[in-house]
């Protein structure tokens, strides 16, 4: 999916050539002229906001303080006004970096590219941990901690965890988790993702007895309960 980019500018030709700068990237574009028109748009969720200073009425600084209220996406100022004094009133206001006007538009995307690259890192680095309670898992490093104490899982026996635990309250037939693990070129069958998940369970159970996040959906399969 392409990422969204929400352009704010009073001047309409400016709006023009930022978003056919970014339309010729792939980016999906929203604009808007002024600070209702703005925040009218903010439920579609930009990935990245693009906002002047310089607009009647409220002003880039003000706005970025009432964006700030309900998203977190980086907010890029751009603006004719070069002082340090603008600069530092941006980033203080809850910019994340300021560009003077004229501008190049070689420097235009790649700060954005860059935003969104760190966005997307910093997004993927709060993924990695799967939190349950006292419970973690660690998807990059493959490993299951209660509290301190980390947890001895086969290969086999992680990834069930992890796929059950990425997809809270949906079930999943012992079939298709065979499938999704093992292969559809694997020899054998499902009946051996019921004795994982015993095994699982009971390796949950020794770390604290009250701790059963797998449960059984009669018939069909396990889901995990959040």
């Amino acid at each position: 999916m392409a990422d969204t980019v929400l352009l704010v500018d009073d001047e309409r030709e400016i709006v023009a050539f930022m978003r056919d700068a970014l339309e010729d990237e792939g980016y999906e574009v929203l604009c808007a002229y002024g600070g209702q028109e703005t925040l009218a748009l903010l439920p579609r969720r930009p990935d990245l906001v693009v906002l002047d200073v310089m607009m009647p009425g409220m002003d880039g600084y003000e706005l970025c303080a009432a964006i700030r209220e309900s998203a977190s996406c980086p907010i890029l100022f751009v603006s004719a006004r070069r002082s340090e004094e603008d600069r530092v009133r941006g980033l203080m206001a809850g910019g994340d970096d300021y560009l003077v006007k004229p501008f190049g538009l070689r420097e235009f995307k790649t700060r954005i590219y860059a935003h969104l690259r760190r966005e997307k890192r910093d997004r993927g680095a709060a993924e990695r941990y799967l939190r349950f309670g006292a419970l973690a898992i660690d998807a990059q490093a493959r490993e299951v901690r209660l509290g301190e104490t980390a947890l001895a899982f086969t290969g086999r026996e992680f990834d069930i965890v992890l796929l059950l635990a990425l997809h809270p309250s949906q079930v999943f037939a012992r079939e298709d988790i065979y499938e999704r693990i093992w292969g559809l070129e694997a020899d054998g069958d499902s009946s051996t993702v019921t004795e994982h998940v015993k095994k699982v369970r009971a390796k949950l159970h020794a770390a604290d007895p009250e701790l059963n996040p797998i449960s059984t959906v009669w018939g069909v399969g396990y889901k995990w309960r959040i």
